[in-house]
């Protein structure tokens, strides 16, 4: 009796699991194909730990009810775990590299996978079929518009070395006329020449603009911009 009961419930299981890595391995192609740390096989086992303990919550929390058929334990206790546990897995994918952050997609993609999983184990197929397709949408589709949109403005960090006891003043036109914000700024005096350490926001192409104006310049030294 108790085996008949114990084999549709490992077969539902295992059905869950299989969706689990169906759906964890749909979006982990993509970061596969993009190169990034957390690709197929992470996708894949991240989706089906988050289904399996979810699964398991549900299920330890229903192992007894009281006379009137509320579960006597709590069905989300190890469920809830899993978003405190991805954030310390998503955290370790965010790295700081030259004062700026990379990783943060790739950490955003794990808390949604283990969302998935978690979709999958509390038998919500639908919504997690849906969230994955939603998903990869967002990370092909807008791939191409995020470029774009990132060579139509951008922030770079440039060093301008001119001639002793400049003023920056001096150089305020330029960078107006090219459509070039300089969000900060900081000076260094040395014997031969002052530098300044900018940080500067504007269109891509208008970049090369500015540094074809500035080094025209007899009191510019050299310029860089990185």
């Amino acid at each position: 009796m108790i085996d008949s009961v114990q084999d549709p419930v490992r077969f539902e299981l295992l059905i869950k699991l299989l969706v689990a890595v169906v759906l964890g391995g749909a979006v982990g192609v993509e970061r596969e194909m993009s190169g990034k740390p957390a690709g197929l096989r992470t996708t894949i086992l991240i989706c089906v730990g988050a289904a399996l303990f979810t699964h398991l919550s549900v299920a330890i929390g229903l192992v007894s009810q009281t006379s009137a058929g509320q579960p006597y334990g709590d069905v989300t206790r190890i469920a809830a775990q899993i978003v405190t546990g991805i954030g310390f897995l998503g955290a370790g994918a965010i790295l700081h590299e030259r004062g700026s952050v990379v990783g943060l997609t790739t950490a955003a993609t794990i808390w949604v996978v283990a969302a998935i999983g978690m979709g999958v184990g509390a038998g919500a197929y639908a919504e997690a079929v849906g969230t994955t397709v939603m998903v990869c949408l967002v990370l092909i589709g807008l791939r191409t518009i995020e470029r774009k949109l990132v060579m139509v403005r951008r922030t770079v960090t440039a060093t301008l070395r001119v001639a002793p006891n400049t003023d920056f003043a001096t150089f305020e036109d330029a960078f107006r006329d090219s459509g070039v914000h300089v969000r900060s700024r900081r000076t260094y005096d040395h014997v031969g020449d002052r530098t300044f350490e900018l940080t500067l926001v504007g269109p891509s192409k208008r970049f090369d603009v500015l540094v074809d104006v500035l080094r025209r310049r007899q009191d510019v030294v050299s310029v860089y911009v990185d």
